[in-house]
């Protein structure tokens, strides 16, 4: 009987936590498409906080990110943003 109302009580919780994330992430979505420039400040101080703490990130393809000040030479944004591009 104990057992069986534990079980219940933690799949309760486990979906208020999903459902809690979900909408938590559509409001992000959200925000990032009303106000990109702030989100992007915002994810690379997060990024560079992280980093610095020693936290490794990963990119859309999922390498880790190289350190500050070792970028390869001939590497751009610009050139890495159109990679990644959707292609009609």
């Amino acid at each position: 009987m104990v057992n069986q109302q534990r079980l219940t009580t933690a799949a309760n919780q486990a979906v208020r936590q999903r459902n809690y994330r979900r909408a938590r992430d559509r409001a992000l979505a959200r925000l990032a498409n009303d106000y990109p420039n702030v989100y992007r400040t915002y994810l690379e101080e997060e990024r560079e906080a992280d980093e610095q703490m020693g936290k490794k990130w990963l990119d859309l393809d999922g390498n880790t990110r190289a350190t500050r000040g070792l970028r390869a030479e001939g590497w751009s944004s610009s050139s890495n943003k159109s990679r990644h591009r959707k292609k009609n």
